[in-house]
């Protein structure tokens, strides 16, 4: 039989517990005075700023970052279709990196009883280096399968040699499906549910598996 040419895919999924904890929070205050709303947004910012600083310090909390204060202005509409006098607001958004995560469930539930402030979400993610190990790890794995796939091809028409023509992430050989991505990808895991009853906010953190994912596209001459 003369040389036969095969293309095959092939995919590798991996989950992954999660190791750091990423919350993201924002501040806002509004007011009738430019100057009294900026001076709220700052009374409320400087405590979770001193507040972050110490646990970086302490350890458990990795980093954490704001942005600058957003100042704005608007006018509202009451029911009457009335437009009404002039409300200045203010806000600024922090983010926590936390990799002690019972650590991260006291502080959610301590600065989501603080006026001003509303928690907006948890991710969970991979540190930098297990995330690059983990996605060259799965590549490696999706590159496995489309050799065993080719393999398993060229033994079905009694061919036993195999040479590889071409590799490449998925869609790069072929027409990729709608939706479909190239390989490795890594999907953080968001899980956060708040539930505020008379006792006050109660967090409940729900962190799920990272999961990893890779698909490639490979050639082979087949003998």
């Amino acid at each position: 039989m003369s040389e036969v040419t095969i293309t095959v895919r092939g995919e590798h999924e991996t989950r992954v517990a999660p190791e750091e904890a990423v919350a993201h929070i924002s501040l806002r205050a509004e007011g009738r005075e430019r100057g009294a709303v900026v001076e709220r947004i700052a009374a409320l910012a400087a405590p979770l700023r001193d507040d972050l600083t110490a646990r970086r310090d302490a350890g458990g909390l990795s980093e954490w970052s704001s942005q600058r204060v957003s100042v704005w202005a608007n006018r509202p509409w009451n029911n009457e279709g009335k437009q009404l006098a002039l409300v200045h607001y203010a806000s600024v958004q922090f983010t926590a990196t936390f990799t002690d995560f019972a650590a991260l469930s006291w502080w959610i539930s301590d600065v989501a009883e603080r006026d001003g402030v509303q928690v907006d979400n948890v991710v969970w993610q991979l540190t930098p280096a297990t995330a690059k190990s983990m996605e060259a790890d799965v590549a490696a794995q999706a590159v496995k399968v489309a050799v065993d796939r080719a393999t398993a091809y060229a033994g079905a028409i009694g061919l036993a040699t195999l040479t590889p023509l071409e590799i490449a992430d998925l869609g790069l050989l072929t027409h990729a499906p709608e939706g479909a991505a190239p390989a490795p990808k890594m999907m953080r895991a968001m899980a956060m549910s708040m539930d505020a009853g008379s006792a006050g906010p109660a967090v409940e953190l729900q962190p799920e598996d990272i999961v990893v994912t890779a698909a490639v596209e490979a050639r082979f001459a087949a003998r």
